[in-house]
């Protein structure tokens, strides 16, 4: 609950001014930045990369990189000015008064050391609390953020959590010295819906039991407008909307705002699945009862990754296959792509016996299946411009002479909605909506039948991810491709998807045409799936 405005915020900033300098050059990133935050409150800080939100918040928390410096403007944590104090002061308020839940669990846990000893780095390092007391805090606050037999997760290493459990292993690592600070920077980015509604039930409770105040930077509006008290929309380093989510969506203040509103995806968005033709035909792809078993290592036993799994696309048609990680979609793309085989079961792509090809004919099987992976920088290599990453395929391929495989890449880049000049730029130089659209260009250069989508969006800000989906759509009806699009999120799935396919722990457990399963779920964990959805006007019924 937020707190009554008479009362000194926990963190209050005033037309805060940072610039970063590079090379003798100083570029301004935010300008004349106004916020408060009081204790129980959450306020959501929303825009896009690059827009100023994660430089706003480590700014207030004393993490700025060397390059970024503060130009102007005042910064106020429990009434005391942090502009002037030097980094050891600053570290002291990060472990005490500032608690951080960083985006990438993964790349935040020590991969070395245990769980319960990185909860328990505030405590050690500024507080000297001695192992016989932090240990029993550790394993409380575990059990408190979710985790069963806490004891046993304080003893392990971050590689054998899930994605969910590193977060909230953070999450008790944030909150283990009773900060009056709470700063989530992008917390749930990474990780499936109904994790992240869990994840954020979590915040929340921090918000309201521990009279925590705390900054989510996030860049999903449909996340804000369901979980803050305030939101902050910022745009090219500007606060240009700042209210309560029901004043945002009730009149959104600027264009800017307006169209982060209509970009998220909701279960109310625009269908971009136009209808499908030549139905009567044998399907492009027909996976019968596929199963697959990973030969456990040590002392683990086997992974049944798959169970029975059969499904059907259609020419020209889009079949989305939804679930959390780890329920098996992406091993069952890779066994439609021809990357791994099937314990059992067979895969038939245009009618050629797919599931068992090697050497040749799977060469040759190759350009009829092409992938669009999640992250476009890590899929692109950044020592090769885009012509060359693009052209590849066609290289390995020998397909026409060196001046038509450059015609066919610089068409292809033209078709995926970018201008020529990128050709000779490195994926560095890109954004990440435009990497995404290389990594698109380059699974069509050689014309496959069918394209597999592993989670092309999730990575992507709402307003890129909507022009992304429109761009899959329009090649689509333009080149008669079929999708086999995997995804954690029913709503970007209810825009793109003809037919859909829900997994859970190895098996297909509900099917359908999309609309008709999103209206009259047949499953209770297709239930669950859409519930966790954020729904942009929950702040109506909200208590």
């Amino acid at each position: 609950m937020t707190k009554d405005s008479t009362n000194r915020p926990v963190l209050e900033v005033r037309g805060l001014d940072v610039a970063y300098e590079v090379a003798g050059a100083t570029t301004p990133v935010l300008r004349d930045v106004g916020i408060s935050l009081h204790a129980g409150e959450l306020l959501a800080v929303v825009g896009e990369s690059g827009s100023g939100k994660s430089t706003l918040a480590h700014a207030a928390i004393g993490l700025l990189p060397p390059t970024g410096k503060i130009t102007g403007g005042s910064i106020r944590l429990d009434g005391q000015e942090t502009t002037t104090l030097g980094r050891a002061s600053s570290r002291r308020l990060l472990g005490s008064k500032i608690g951080l839940v960083p985006q990438d669990p993964m790349m935040a846990l020590n991969p070395v050391k245990r769980i319960g000893v990185q909860v328990a780095e505030a405590l050690r390092v500024h507080h000297r609390t001695p192992k016989s007391e932090w240990l029993p805090r550790v394993v409380a606050l575990l059990g408190a953020v979710g985790l069963n037999d806490a004891g046993r997760v304080a003893m392990q290493y971050p590689h054998e959590l899930s994605g969910g459990m590193r977060q909230r292993a953070l999450i008790a690592a944030a909150l283990i010295s009773e900060p009056s600070l709470l700063v989530a920077d992008e917390p749930t980015s990474a990780l499936d819906v109904t994790v992240q509604a869990r994840i954020l039930d979590l915040i929340g409770e921090a918000v309201r039991q521990r009279d925590v105040a705390t900054l989510l930077i996030t860049h999903d509006i449909g996340v804000a407008l369901e979980r803050a008290d305030r939101i902050a929309v910022v745009h090219h380093g500007e606060v240009v909307a700042l209210g309560t989510p029901a004043e945002i969506a009730a009149a959104p203040p600027g264009s800017y705002t307006a169209r982060l509103l209509g970009s998220a995806p909701s279960m109310t968005s625009t269908r971009l699945a136009q209808p499908t033709t030549g139905t009567a035909e044998a399907p492009l792809v027909r996976v019968d009862r596929v199963s697959k078993t990973f030969r456990g290592r040590g002392r683990h036993g086997p992974v049944h990754a798959l169970t029975d799994a059969s499904l059907t696309i259609g020419h020209a048609e889009t079949v989305a296959l939804v679930g959390e990680s780890g329920s098996g979609k992406s091993t069952l793309g890779r066994i439609v792509q021809g990357m791994e085989q099937p314990t059992t079961g067979s895969v038939e792509v245009a009618g050629i016996e797919a599931s068992r090809l090697t050497g040749r004919a799977l060469r040759g099987f190759r350009p009829r299946v092409q992938m669009v992976y999640q992250s476009p920088y890590a899929s692109l290599d950044p020592h090769h411009d885009i012509a060359d990453l693009v052209k590849e395929p066609l290289d390995v391929q020998r397909r026409g002479t060196r001046s038509e495989r450059a015609r066919t890449v610089a068409a292809m880049i033209d078709r995926v909605g970018l201008p020529t000049s990128v050709l000779r730029k490195r994926p560095a130089e890109l954004s990440g909506g435009q990497r995404q659209r290389v990594a698109i260009a380059r699974a069509l250069v050689l014309q496959p039948q069918l394209v597999i989508c592993d989670e092309p969006v999730s990575a992507l800000d709402a307003t890129v991810q909507a022009q992304i989906l429109e761009l899959l759509a329009q090649l689509q009806r333009y080149l008669g491709v079929s999708y086999l699009f995997i995804s954690h999120d029913l709503a970007v799935v209810r825009q793109i998807a003809h037919r859909t396919y829900v997994m859970h722990a190895g098996c297909i457990v509900d099917s359908g045409e999309t609309t008709a399963l999103v209206d009259q779920p047949g499953h209770a964990y297709t239930r669950e799936l859409l519930a966790a959805v954020p729904r942009s006007d929950s702040f109506l019924t909200r208590p």
